[in-house]
């Protein structure tokens, strides 16, 4: 039996102790080629911002890189590479998002590996693929990079993972971090619950992806069982979509986080009040009054505002603002500065496009 691959011992504190960790939104011309130079940007934003890691070639970077058309998933993977190389310190957690049946995710995984990155987050989205399938998918890759398992939401093609499976997942021993995204109370619950039921929890950090929950999530006490009695489990942080915007402001909320954990009472009435509004923020972001139409779009439209973007173009030609987001972020902009980077990135979005 293969040796189960470690992180580095820099990545494996940042981790478990818990970071922003943004999905890296992918730039492009409006020839839809890559913009190298506002992809560079985007990283340095996100390291200047003090992320505690970035994760390339997910969701939010665009399933379709991936196509023979396009072939941008080396490219993109290995820009972002060397600007951490460059400017990063050994605590940031790089990750690289893997896709498709085992054979590909293998083959994904072991490119990140080579460029230096250290984890993999496993898509559940494969089409055809039971349970069974999935947890033999993620023990392949494991033996290749250590593992974050996603649970995406079923809006977006997603499938519905039950507590066994997550119990099943949290035991394969390459497993260290899972990202809750199923943007759903109950299967979060049952998520965390099965993570608790591996025997693994003091292994696994938990993440949330729940754009819609995410001040919930980092307060929220899950009281659960373990295979060793009563346990108390929290999210340590957030690998998000939402965090790839305003993503200073979400290292300040999440520093809140942790201090309102440790008893801090202002930190969680700081918090308290900004829920609600991340929410708002949220939904003029990720458009889910139109079904989530405009996510990608969105994420872009937001950056595209703050100088970062030259537009909101997106591999699929398809996928576009709905009508009226755009002045629904440029809204929440406003209504919210403390939420977003918006003076932060206008004093240095020069020097990160250079």
């Amino acid at each position: 039996m293969s040796a189960v691959p470690a992180l580095r011992p820099e990545a494996a504190q940042t981790l478990a102790h818990g970071a922003v960790i943004p999905a890296h939104p992918l730039a492009l011309t409006p020839e839809r080629t890559l913009d190298e130079r506002r992809q560079r940007a985007l990283t340095r934003y996100y390291l200047e911002a003090g992320a505690g890691g970035i994760a390339v070639g997910v969701h939010t970077t665009q399933f379709e890189i991936r196509d023979p058309e396009h072939a941008l998933f080396e490219p993109v993977l290995a820009l972002a590479a060397e600007e951490m190389n460059q400017r990063a310190g050994a605590h940031v957690v790089r990750i690289a998002g893997v896709a498709g049946g085992t054979a590909q995710a293998v083959s994904e995984a072991e490119l990140a590996r080579d460029l230096g990155y250290d984890a993999v987050l496993v898509s559940p989205r494969v089409s055809g693929a039971d349970d069974r399938a999935l947890l033999d998918r993620a023990r392949a890759v494991g033996e290749v990079l250590p593992i974050v398992g996603f649970y995406l939401q079923t809006a977006i093609g997603g499938p519905v993972l039950g507590r066994e499976f997550w119990r099943e997942f949290a035991s394969i021993p390459a497993v260290v971090a899972v990202k809750a995204a199923p943007f759903d109370r109950y299967r979060t619950l049952e998520l965390v619950r099965g993570v608790a039921a591996s025997g693994r929890a003091d292994e696994i950090a938990l993440y949330t992806g729940n754009d819609d929950a995410i001040v919930a999530d980092l307060l929220s006490e899950f009281h659960v069982e373990s295979p060793d009695g009563p346990r108390t489990l929290r999210f340590v942080g957030g690998l998000l979509g939402q965090w790839a915007v305003g993503t200073r402001a979400a290292v300040s909320l999440l520093d809140d986080a942790h201090r309102a954990a440790a008893g801090d009472l202002e930190a969680y009435q700081r918090l308290g009040r900004l829920a609600s509004d991340m929410v708002d923020v949220n939904q003029a972001v990720f458009d889910p009054g139109n079904d989530f139409h405009g996510v990608i779009a969105g994420v872009h439209e937001m950056l595209r505002q703050q100088g970062l973007l030259q537009g909101t173009w997106c591999l699929d030609p398809r996928e576009s603002l709905s009508p009226g987001q755009a002045e629904e972020i440029e809204r929440v902009r406003r209504a919210y500065p403390e939420l977003n980077d918006d003076a932060f990135i206008a004093d240095n979005v020069e020097s990160w496009l250079r």
